[in-house]
Formats: C-alpha cells, structure tokens, sequence
C-alpha cells in the first residue's frame, strides 16, 4: 500500500517552510515558522495542532517541554529546539528593550522588565540597581521566587544587592502570573517594609512595580507603600 504523503510533501519547494523561512522570514505564517523548527515531514500537521491546541504564541511559550511532547511527531529534542527558540525570542525583546541611561517614569521601568517578567509562571521579585542619576547598574537581581508574603520576604536579602553595589537607589519589582497586576494588600505590606528599612540605610525606593499580562501598577503612583 502506498503510504499517503504528508502536507509538506505535497508542496513545491518554494512553498515550503524551510525554503520560505530562508529568503522571506517576515512573510511567513506562525505556522510555517513552528513548521520550520519542527521539521520532518509531519511538520505542518504537527505545528496546526499546536497552534489549535495551544490557541497564540504566548500560551506556546508558556508551556513546558512535557506538554510539548505529548503531541505526536514531538519528542525531547524537537521540544528543546521550540523551547530555545521561544527564550531566544523572550531574550531578543528583553535586550531591544533595555534602558541603557536612565530610567525617569514607571513607563520605561516597565519597559525594561515585562518582556522577562510578564509569562514568567511563578511570582518572582527582582530589584533593579540604579545610580544618583537613575541610571540602571548591572542586570535586575532575582530575589525571590515563588509566592511571596511579608513573613517570608527577607528585607535585608531585597536590600542587600543595593549596599554591595553602593547603589543609591532601587526599583523592586514582582509579576502576578494571573496576569492581573492589581496590587493586594501583602504587597502593600511588603513595599511599606522595604521603603522603612531602605531609608534608615540611606537608599531611596523609587517604586514597586507589579508585572501583569500586558500591563502593570506602580505602587509609588498609587500612593501604596510610600509615606
């Protein structure tokens, strides 16, 4: 019995993912780049079902290497290449984003920080280091992961990046992987320490933002935390 050929085998070679991705890469479908990386003759079909499965590209990139190779045609190595290619992506944005002078407003903080933080699937805290002139020092520190409260947020390990950098000021920041960036009462609480414990050493808070899907909320500009 003849075996039936799959959907890429039925194109020209000009129409196919590889070739199409090779001389016209901005013209390509979702589809036909996720074919692309995919390979293999199944390439298409596989990459449909993901897209039908998984309905956009952020929840692709929010998923893991397990959910990816529970559909047929994918295994550990095909799930690797997507998973690099989305975080070459996630890191392409980050980087293009990137304040290199200062930072003036809860705008360009925000710039900074949601192309890493926004699908990040655990809460996570980082501080951002900054100059007497706002102008950012190093890479924004990880602190915490996880779900965050004031009786196990540590003030001193949130401050501690500042005083060995001799850093004059800070901006801390945590996403809600609920995509909501309202602020609840715990990170009220926990802005309110950390502005307390900053000013007795000298470093000013200039603001907590919190990093929803698309959006965020400065604390500061609410009035939440800060005296």
């Amino acid at each position: 019995m003849k075996k039936e050929s799959t959907l890429v085998q039925t194109l020209p070679l000009r129409e196919r993912p590889a070739w199409r991705v090779a001389y016209n890469t901005a013209g390509c479908s979702t589809t036909e780049l996720l074919a692309s990386i995919i390979g293999g003759t199944g390439q298409l079909e596989i990459a449909h079902a993901l897209l039908e499965r998984f309905q956009s590209l952020p929840d692709l990139a929010r998923a893991n290497a397990a959910e990816m190779s529970a559909f047929a045609g994918i295994g550990e190595v095909t799930a690797s290449r997507l998973l690099a290619a989305i975080e070459l992506g996630r890191r392409t944005v980050a980087a293009s984003s990137e304040i290199t002078c200062c930072l003036q407003s809860p705008e360009d903080v925000a710039s900074l920080l949601m192309p890493r933080m926004q699908d990040l699937e655990k809460e996570t805290m980082v501080v951002v280091l900054l100059t007497t002139r706002n102008t950012v020092i190093g890479e924004p520190i990880e602190i915490y992961r996880g779900s965050l409260n004031s009786a196990m947020v540590r003030i001193s390990e949130i401050l501690r990046p500042a005083i060995r950098a001799n850093a004059a000021a800070i901006i801390v920041a945590h996403n809600h992987p609920s995509g909501d960036s309202t602020p609840s009462p715990e990170d009220v609480r926990v802005t309110k320490a950390v502005v307390e414990a900053a000013e007795l050493l000298d470093i000013d808070v200039l603001d907590h933002l919190i990093i929803g899907r698309g959006r965020y909320t400065s604390l500061k500009s609410k009035g939440l935390g800060f005296s």
